[in-house]
């Protein structure tokens, strides 16, 4: 069991951040804020898909203005993203926004203008967040973009002396990471001698490793609740990858107490892969554990076509329970048997288990509408609606079974 770091606990509206509570997932929306209706809608899809904090761009007066607005139309915390101008921040907080988010490294005014931040988030009790981002302190990778090779070079004592590109670029992320939590801990002091504590930390890279070090450097030196991310992570695999690289080495060392999965892709994709992340560690149990089996030469049944539709429609439940799509005889049984409910297909048709007995047989043409039918009866009634609307409803998703001519066949050569 992964023992977490005891941090100071602080509120971001009604959701608690640090101590005991649970680790919090975040998104971003990709809207222009000042697009109150496509933002609000936006929201409402990462709402129905588990995210408990949203933040937004907050680039000019516009955005500002209307983030009272947005947060009427919403259920969970509203953080507002500030970059270089202080008075948007100000702004954020008359506006009534949960958090703000800055970042000492392009912040407009120095400490004055943090000061002042920070006063009128003690004063509306909001909270904020210090984002430290590699990028704004200098790029890890400006020199060691270029190709670096093994070099000697003869000193003028008549050795030689060799410059290993590794060691180099290890000193790079050391020196870098240093001035990253400095930054950080500079910002923490001046919030603390104005007597202003409800803030937490980030810092974040988009270099896997130095965003390790950075956050592990700080916590070893302090104890306010952090937010993990790892920036400009990717596209849906590289980013989801990245990511989860990252989050598993400070997870497992009880590090974090909010995080965000950052993906170039819709947001709403972004929050199944921060709680698949946090179930694998048993830090979370929230929504569905999904399994399916790799394809294979074994399958015997669509089972791609099936078991992405049947994750796709179980994005909005909440409810912990464990489900199994599986498409041979090998393992099939076994994984589908342990699941509360499982699928076990071949040759056309299917076991379906619940919590390890067999329920019934059915063909594969009502694989889909059989496994939702039985998922919905472990679930609430408005969940359960979701999941399956009624019979006949979802229609068929595989055209048949991937080998079904290749088994006639064989079945005709035997005879």
């Amino acid at each position: 069991m992964i023992q977490r770091r005891n941090t100071r606990q602080i509120h971001i509206g009604n959701v608690l951040v640090g101590g005991s509570a649970p680790i919090s997932v975040q998104s971003m929306t990709t809207t222009y804020t000042r697009d109150v209706a496509s933002t609000v809608a936006q929201i409402h899809r990462l709402e129905d898909v588990g995210c408990e904090l949203v933040r937004v761009a907050v680039p000019d007066p516009e955005d500002a203005a209307v983030l009272a607005e947005i947060k009427k139309q919403i259920r969970i915390p509203l953080i507002a993203d500030i970059h270089y101008k202080p008075e948007l921040a100000l702004t954020a907080v008359e506006q009534g926004v949960d958090e703000v988010r800055i970042n000492p490294g392009n912040l407009l005014g120095g400490r004055e203008s943090f000061e002042k931040i920070a006063l009128a988030c003690k004063e509306a009790d909001t909270a904020m967040r210090i984002g430290v981002n590699s990028g704004s302190l200098d790029a890890l990778d400006r020199r060691s973009a270029e190709i670096r090779k093994v070099q000697v070079r003869l000193l003028e004592d008549g050795t030689f002396e060799r410059i290993d590109p590794a060691i180099a670029r290890e000193q790079e992320r050391n020196d870098l990471t240093k001035r990253m939590v400095e930054k950080a801990l500079e910002y923490c002091e001046w919030a603390d001698a104005l007597g202003y504590q409800n803030y937490n930390v980030s810092l974040k890279s988009s270099n896997v490793l130095t965003a390790v070090q950075a956050y592990r450097l700080f916590s070893e030196q302090n104890n306010t609740p952090l937010h993990l991310g790892i920036t400009e992570a990717g596209t849906l695999v590289s980013g989801s990858v990245k990511t989860s690289v990252g989050f598993t080495m400070l997870l497992a060392d009880g590090i974090g107490d909010t995080l965000r999965v950052s993906l170039t892709a819709e947001p709403e994709e972004e929050i199944p892969v921060a709680y698949e992340i946090l179930r694998a560690l048993e830090l979370r149990s929230r929504g569905v554990t999904f399994v399916s089996c790799p394809s294979c030469g074994r399958v015997e049944i669509d089972v791609l076509k099936i078991a992405n539709e049947v994750e796709k429609r179980l994005t909005k439940v909440s409810t912990p329970i464990h489900v199994a799509v599986m498409g041979c005889v090998v393992n099939g049984p076994g994984e589908s048997s342990d699941a509360d409910v499982g699928l076990a297909g071949g040759r056309g048709r299917g076991i379906i288990f619940r919590k390890g007995k067999v329920v019934r047989t059915v063909p594969e043409s009502d694989f889909l509408d059989e496994v939702l039918k039985e998922v919905a009866t472990l679930l609430p009634e408005a969940e359960a609606r979701m999941v399956y609307p009624g019979d006949g409803e979802l229609g068929p998703v595989s055209a048949g079974r991937t080998r079904k001519e290749g088994y006639k066949s064989q079945t005709s050569d035997a005879e």
